[in-house]
Parts: structure tokens; C-alpha cells; sequence
């Protein structure tokens, strides 16, 4: 008898090129042992609704989507004590998750083959003030990049459409003034972007020092970029950060279980690359070793 596995597909996720690979992915999954039950997400947050209304009832779940899918799914599973392991077939635009965990993106038949051959590796996520977050939340520059660029854009340009909009985004860049609060104390400036995170890459473009991140470890990565003095200094940080130099006075970084951010008025948070809403304050908890992911 086959085993039945969940799988949540987002039709819109990538350049819709799942469609040729699935029902040979679908077969290698069958001949595998495995019965799949297929469900399409229709809008956002409907992958939280299906892994929330029928992940219980399946040991494991398959999502074959970006990473903003496997978010949602995985906050639909955060509502149920017993989750099943969850097996990630990459398919979106950044997908940071993918970066992380070494997961090749856009190869359907690779995906479902490692999942049948992979192992299971625990992973923390994260509680926000009115929900989860799986890798990264975050504020200030570059952070609507990714929900603010087109879907057909990024369909026909790939992570380029990513570089694209950083750039034009570099011509709106201001400080905000907030005040942080951490398991060490507190920290108040002007900055130009903040976040948590727990992941190796951020934004499909930006990579963390590894050595220095646990994705297991019950702590998030709290960061933080201090408001430069001039064009010039700002030109600066940005060579040092994409060759992976984080040593610099304008940047924070530290780890933390808990973070509160205290602004002066709302300001505009991106959950997992997601529009999330302006918050004066809200609060971040790390959820240590919540899911399993099959890699």
C-alpha cells in the first residue's frame, strides 16, 4: 500500500515551467511508494489554509513553489501540535530558503527525487505579532524589492527583475528612527533597514556569514544598517556586504531569541519577501527546531 503524501503546488510561482516536469515528478513519487494528493493554491495565503485543513492528516507534505509558499505552508502547519516533514521543490524567483539549505531551484524531477533519497533536517521558524514568518522579516531599504516588483517581471527576467528594482529603489532610501529591543538590552538610531532572519541568504542577493548562523539553534539573526553620512559611504558598505564583509561601525549584527521594534509611526515590514503590513510596534519570537525540512 502507498503511502499518502500532500502536495501544495502555486501555479504562479517561477515561470510556470512545473508544468512539463510534473507528471513525471508525479510518476518518480508513485513509483516510489508514495500516493500523491495534489492541491493548487488560488490566492495568497491559501497554502496557510491547506496545510492548516488537511497537513494533519499526512506524514509528509511536498511544496513546489517559492519561498513565499513554503512560508505560508509552514504557517498553516504551526497551528497543529504533530506536523508532517515537509519536502521543498524550489521553483520561485530569490528563493533564499533554497540558497540556504542547498536545494537546486526549477528541477521538478530533481526535487522529487530528493525527496524520496533526502534526510530530514530540523530547522527553527519564526512568531510575529498576528503570525509566523519562516526565513526573514524585515524593514527599511530594499525590503519591498521583492513584493513590489511585478509577477511578470519576475516570470521574464528572473532574479535580474530582483537586481532591477534594488537599484531603483536606492533613489528612495531613508532613515527611520526605532528603537530595538533584544535579549541583550537595547539599541535605538536611525537606520535604513532592519530585520530578523534565520537563513543564509536574504533577498536572493545578500549572504550571510554562515559561520556564524545556526538554522537550528533556537536564535535568530537580529541585523541592523545605521543611516550612512554620504552617497559615497553608502557605495562603500554595499561592496563590502556583497563580499561578504560584514565588519563595519554602520552595521549590527547579533542573536537573539526575542526582538521588539519600537518605531515613531507605522512602518512597512516584508515577511519571507511578502507585503506584511505597517506596525509602530511588533514584536518577534523565535520558534526553535519547529519543522522539518527533507534536503
Amino acid at each position: 500500500m502507498k503511502t499518502p503524501v500532500m502536495m501544495i503546488i502555486n501555479p504562479a510561482a517561477g515561470r510556470g515551467g512545473y508544468k512539463k516536469e510534473l507528471p513525471e515528478a508525479l510518476k518518480l513519487l508513485s513509483d516510489g511508494g508514495y500516493a500523491p494528493s495534489v492541491f493548487f493554491t488560488e490566492r495568497r495565503g491559501h497554502a496557510t489554509e491547506l496545510a492548516a485543513e488537511y497537513g494533519g492528516s499526512f506524514e509528509k507534505l511536498i511544496v513546489l513553489g517559492g519561498d513565499g509558499t513554503l512560508a505560508e505552508a509552514i504557517a498553516g502547519l504551526m497551528t497543529m501540535e504533530r506536523r508532517p516533514q515537509i519536502g521543498y521543490i524550489p521553483i520561485g524567483t530569490a528563493n533564499d530558503i533554497a540558497r540556504t539549505v542547498g536545494l537546486t531551484k526549477n528541477d521538478i524531477l530533481g526535487g522529487a527525487r530528493r525527496f524520496l533519497d533526502g534526510e530530514a533536517k530540523v530547522f527553527d521558524t519564526g512568531r510575529r505579532d498576528g503570525g509566523y514568518f519562516n526565513y526573514v522579516a524585515a524593514f527599511g531599504a530594499f525590503t519591498e524589492v521583492s513584493y513590489g516588483t511585478p509577477q511578470e517581471f519576475k516570470r521574464a527576467l528572473g532574479e535580474a527583475a530582483y537586481l532591477i528594482g534594488a537599484a531603483a529603489s536606492l533613489t528612495k532610501l531613508k532613515s527611520r528612527h526605532v528603537r530595538v529591543e533584544h535579549d541583550g538590552g537595547e539599541i535605538e538610531g536611525e537606520f535604513l533597514y532592519g530585520g530578523v532572519s534565520n537563513a543564509y541568504s536574504v533577498g536572493g542577493v545578500i549572504d550571510l556569514p554562515r559561520d556564524e548562523i545556526g538554522l537550528s539553534d533556537g536564535l535568530h539573526e537580529l541585523i541592523l544598517v545605521r543611516k550612512l553620512p554620504s552617497a559615497a559611504a553608502l557605495a562603500s558598505l554595499a561592496a563590502k556586504v556583497l563580499s561578504h564583509d560584514y565588519s563595519s561601525p554602520y552595521i549590527v549584527l547579533l542573536h537573539t531569541k526575542r526582538a521588539r521594534f519600537i518605531f515613531d509611526e507605522p512602518e512597512t515590514w516584508s515577511f519571507d519577501g511578502e507585503d506584511g503590513g505597517a506596525y509602530s510596534e511588533i514584536s518577534f519570537e523565535n520558534c526553535p527546531r519547529a519543522v522539518e525540512l527533507i534536503c
